[in-house]
């Protein structure tokens, strides 16, 4: 199978400037993607789809390909995942005739991804054919039965009181149901999805449930921290 790992790196950053090379433990943060990439079995192809010289030059340092630059006009903050991935398969196929058989979307942002999580996910692929994609989430560990709106000076619940046990923002967390969230870590996608149903993932969607460290998803300067904290106590798996 032709298995195109496709990260996105675009270069303006509101939050933390540079976040996609800022030195994280030594190395530049998409670094740690890019190593965890080049050791999968099934990846065979590793493209950087970024506007930005600079993480060009890292990220082909490290092992990537960048045969393409982004567009400015799909990389901006209100851009979407989808326009990055339309312009990556049409300039791989118009250019190369290339047209890969799954898309592994992973995100730079998130350092402490094993290779190990990476090829679990696309062996889960690989073994449900009719799903759409396999997306990876972690436990939520802020409950929307917890969670409130403000209309007019009072608190209203997000999920509205008829929708769930009565005083259920009280109960402790051991009693709630199970919720899951995005981790911006990977999704493990078809072709086909972004172009015939215009989607990233489709509807048929396999869980992938990554622990709290894997999940570690760097935006701003406190998360910096935390993953520097993390790499100094040895609690991540070590890619270098």
């Amino acid at each position: 199978m032709k298995i195109l790992a496709l990260i996105l790196a675009r270069g303006g950053s509101e939050r933390l400037p540079g976040k996609n090379i800022i030195n994280l433990g030594g190395h530049p943060l998409i670094a740690y993607t890019l190593q965890a990439t080049k050791k999968s079995k099934y990846i065979n192809r590793i493209i950087v789809s970024t506007d930005d010289a600079q993480i060009a030059a890292v990220a082909k340092k490290y092992g990537a390909e960048v045969p393409f630059f982004r567009p400015k006009e799909i990389s901006k903050g209100d851009s979407t995942e989808l326009q990055a991935f339309e312009h990556a398969l049409r300039w791989l196929k118009d250019n190369e005739n290339y047209a890969p058989d799954l898309i592994v979307k992973l995100f730079p942002t998130s350092p402490f991804r094993t290779v190990e999580a990476i090829d679990k996910a696309i062996e889960l692929m690989i073994a449900n054919p009719n799903a759409d994609s396999v997306r990876s989430v972690r436990l939520c560990t802020e409950h929307p039965y917890k969670m409130w709106r403000i209309e007019n000076d009072r608190l209203c619940p997000f999920v509205p009181f008829n929708q769930k046990p009565k005083d259920a923002h009280t109960f402790s967390y051991q009693i709630l149901p199970k919720v899951y969230v995005n981790n911006a870590s990977m999704d493990v996608t078809k072709p086909s999805n972004i172009l015939e149903k215009k989607s990233v993932t489709g509807e048929n969607i396999i869980p992938f449930v990554m622990d709290e460290i894997e999940s570690i998803d760097i935006n701003d300067k406190w998360d910096l921290v935390l993953a520097e904290e993390i790499i100094k106590k040895g609690l991540n798996k070590n890619l270098f």
